[in-house]
């Protein structure tokens, strides 16, 4: 008899443990969502609204241009185009997606993190030093220089970059697990934001001098995006 009840109380805590496993809060598609108490002020939703499926055809799960280069012409050297949920609508609850990466010589895509997905990333054309940073516990940098057909991970939410270090163009594409990503350029969110952080917070973080930091302030940050 004790035997059954054991049984039958593990059999219980299994499910009810399995139960708040799967009860956890979806992963945010979108960078804020401020709540609301009454819904007619509502105007957005985790993801996007669903089309009927009757109506669903190719077009919304086909994107068109992925082999045109991107204009590398700025000061950067690099521009990144997209393939996402705004490209690709058949994307919407899939939690994927993927951009194509063109790199002038010495061209880098900056600094930057993705705060909703993780990056596998594979070089098309060129040489690329590639690399990730650990959060502050280590602030471990891990790089590699990449060549023609190698692979590279950069986990979600951590700071990554990718340089080309060869003296021709560099071509890399990348899949992103998220239907919409995000990206955070770093240079551009703390020097660029709109309004500007007070200098005084810059001054401290970064160490600089106030005059430093308000000509970095005072700079155009280029978003490659």
């Amino acid at each position: 008899m004790m035997k059954g009840v054991c049984f039958l109380v593990t059999v219980a805590l299994l499910a009810l443990a399995s139960s708040l496993a799967s009860a956890s809060d979806p992963s945010p598609l979108q960078d804020i969502c401020v709540a609301i108490s009454d819904l007619k002020d509502g105007v957005f939703v985790n993801g996007k609204f669903c089309k009927d499926l009757k109506l669903a055809s190719a077009d919304d799960f086909f994107y068109y241009g992925l082999h045109i280069p991107g204009n590398i012409t700025n000061p950067v050297g690099s521009m990144v185009t997209p393939v996402n949920v705004e490209q690709i609508p058949g994307l919407n609850t899939l939690g994927i997606s993927m951009v194509r990466i063109d790199y002038a010589p010495y061209g880098q895509n900056p600094p930057h993190t993705h705060p909703r997905a993780t990056e596998i990333l594979v070089v098309l054309e060129g040489t690329l030093l590639v690399g990730f940073v650990t959060s502050n516990n280590e602030n471990r940098l891990i790089s590699k220089v990449l060549y023609k057909g190698d692979v590279f991970v950069f986990p979600i939410g951590l700071i990554h970059f990718q340089f080309n270090v060869g003296k021709t163009n560099a071509v890399a594409f990348a899949g992103l697990s998220s239907q919409n990503p995000g990206v955070i350029t770093i240079a551009n969110a703390v020097f660029g934001s709109d309004p500007p952080i007070d200098p005084d917070v810059l001054t401290r973080a970064f160490q600089l001098d106030e005059d430093v930091v308000k000509d970095l302030q005072s700079r155009f940050w280029w978003d490659n995006n």
